[in-house]
């Protein structure tokens, strides 16, 4: 595998600012292992303020409860690392936006903080649209770099598809 290429990154967030500006929507994002490389790559393309509404890097577990108004017992329940945080962080960042879609990604970066259940490589991503909302589950190889990298790379795929 590969890892993806800043070109590659800016082709899907071209589509997918063409398809959110067809559409009229707004774009959040909700970042914790990514600490704002998807709000970075969408603000790469000039006039990215016609459809990218506003972004939040919410690295720490107060951020994620005082930013997104995720509950902390969700947090303490199933870790910050998981399907349900995942989906709090992506409705939270449409209740506290003007957007109609939302991207949270939670994970393990590494090298540090990986446990047996909860490996490095390990993200969660969930995407809030004005009809539904989902989450995924990927598990990427590489170092801190690569994981992150792949992460924003899944979460446009991602988007250009669900906004298609």
């Amino acid at each position: 595998m590969t890892a993806p290429t800043r070109s590659d990154a800016l082709a899907l967030v071209e589509q997918l600012a063409a398809q959110l500006q067809q559409r009229r929507w707004m774009l959040a994002t909700a970042e914790s292992c990514t600490g704002g490389l998807i709000a970075g790559a969408c603000t790469d393309l000039s006039g990215s303020s016609n459809w990218f509404e506003r972004g939040f890097v919410t690295y720490s577990n107060e951020a994620k409860t005082e930013l997104l108004g995720v509950d902390a017992t969700l947090i303490e329940r199933h870790g910050a690392v998981s399907a349900e945080v995942a989906r709090a962080m992506a409705t939270g960042a449409l209740a506290h936006s003007h957007a109609q879609v939302a991207v949270a990604v939670t994970g393990v970066a590494g090298p540090t903080g990986g446990t047996p259940d909860k490996p490095v490589g390990l993200v969660w991503l969930g995407f809030a649209l004005p009809d539904r909302v989902l989450t995924e589950k990927m598990d990427f190889p590489g170092d801190r770099a690569a994981v992150r990298a792949a992460t924003v790379q899944h979460a446009l795929r991602r988007l250009v598809e669900l906004t298609a």
